[in-house]
């Protein structure tokens, strides 16, 4: 699975097809970044370099390889907009 040039609305989209039953702490995290393009966008006053952090913090109890490759270019994602 190619998640390089995917939006960030569109990897919410893959998480929610595959993580059943989410977290409720990862949920209003997995909502921001539905709406999201970049990780440069904000939500309302969070930045979306917050989202995603705080999103994968919240993701610890996804598991499986599409939740490890998603979490991946994610945490890539966050450490090349530092």
């Amino acid at each position: 699975m190619e998640l390089k040039d995917k939006k960030l609305s569109e990897i919410a989209q893959i998480v929610r097809e595959d993580w059943t039953n989410v977290n409720y702490a990862a949920v209003p995290y997995l909502d921001a970044m539905a709406t999201l393009d970049s990780i440069k966008d904000k939500y309302f006053f969070d930045d979306g370099d917050d989202i995603v952090i705080y999103f994968l913090s919240n993701a610890q109890s996804w598991h499986g390889e599409t939740a490890r490759t998603v979490k991946k270019e994610l945490n890539r994602r966050f450490q090349a907009n530092k």
